[in-house]
């Protein structure tokens, strides 16, 4: 294979299979002749790599009906209804080609936070609607989409906080991180807002006022990728380069490569439906979290996905595991990658 490496200075959006960073630096541009997909993905599967899914599968989600919405970098949507694949992309009317999160109204409508803003999409009527910064979003990067349980659809966007309300969307400033790239929403248990930030840690947000964790109150970083709350109530911070935090509302404890995971830059935390709590570890697949012990899935379990983004069980039971690599199903047993063909019910 032959390698060229050529420094140019050159003003760039610089996007990765997993961020986008927006400055102005040189750069050492990768040339290759004959590049192999191993060389970004891992070691190729037999049975995968010619036909996947997508290259890079960053949100799954599964709704009311049953059908599998599967958030790509550049192929849009993919959707999987039981029978047979599909895949919304600008064409069809999607905003953006990059799907950064999904969630289903209570009207039963899918909203796609996007590259290019937010877009609705009807299901029954085939319509599409899409919100951009002309229908009050703050930047058409969108990076986060949520709906509390009063029925608010909140985004977070490259340059900060927005709420919809019910036609357009508005500005919602949060104090110290007016233009912070929100990457992360949930709601905890007590009806909280929580917002994770790329530069200044979570906020929460009780309705009122809002309270800051950071590094300073013993958060692992103020560069956050997801939260989320378990079934006890305690609070999970993933992040781009302190690894994990578990806050019980007193003290936070830290999993990350100096005691028990393999790297710092975790992109996703989920739990289970037996509670257990799941989170990636770049270059080292996914580890799971029970009665206080993790237990690491990676290589030698048979699952080849470094660049884990979107872990999801659904319905049934079974595993959704995406990232760099596409998709990966795992029924408890085998993992297992899944092609455009399948396989949708495990087994190569």
């Amino acid at each position: 294979m032959k390698t060229i490496l050529i420094g140019i200075a050159i003003s760039l959006f610089l996007y990765s299979a997993q961020t986008l960073h927006i400055k102005k630096q040189k750069r050492a541009v990768l040339t290759t002749i004959d590049l192999d997909d191993s060389v970004f993905y891992g070691p190729q599967l037999p049975c995968y790599y010619s036909n996947s899914v997508s290259e890079y599968v960053r949100r799954i989600f599964q709704d009311s009906k049953g059908n599998l919405w599967m958030g790509t970098n550049t192929d849009g949507v993919a959707m999987y209804d039981g029978k047979k694949l599909s895949y919304i992309n600008i064409s069809e009317g999607l905003g953006g080609s990059q799907v950064t999160g999904i969630l289903e109204d209570k009207q039963k409508n899918i909203w796609f936070s996007t590259s290019n803003g937010v877009t609705k999409y009807n299901p029954d009527t085939k319509i599409y609607l899409n919100f951009g910064e002309k229908e009050g979003l703050s930047h058409v990067s969108t990076w986060s989409i949520f709906q509390d349980r009063k029925g608010t659809i909140w985004v977070g966007t490259y340059n900060g906080l927005c709420r919809f309300n019910g036609s357009q969307f508005e500005k919602f400033a949060i104090p110290d991180a007016k233009e912070s790239w929100i990457r992360s929403i949930t709601e905890d248990r007590e009806g909280n807002l929580w917002f994770g930030t790329a530069d200044q840690g979570a906020f929460k947000f009780d309705g009122t006022s809002f309270r800051q964790f950071s590094k300073t109150e013993g958060l692992c970083s103020n560069d956050l990728t997801c939260i989320l709350e378990d079934w006890k109530g305690n609070i999970w911070f993933s992040s781009m380069d302190g690894g994990v935090s578990k806050y019980d509302g007193k003290s936070f404890t830290h999993f990350n490569a100096e005691n028990g995971i393999g790297d710092n830059e975790v992109w996703t935390i989920y739990e289970d439906k037996n509670g257990a709590v799941w989170f990636s570890s770049e270059g080292f697949g996914v580890y799971r979290y029970v009665d206080g012990k993790l237990q690491n899935f990676g290589e030698k379990q048979g699952f080849h996905m470094r660049a884990v983004q979107s872990v999801y069980q659904d319905r049934s039971g079974k595993f959704w595991f995406g990232g760099g690599n596409g998709l990966y199903l795992y029924d408890g047993e085998l993992f297992t990658p899944v092609t455009k063909n399948g396989p949708w019910e495990g087994g190569c």
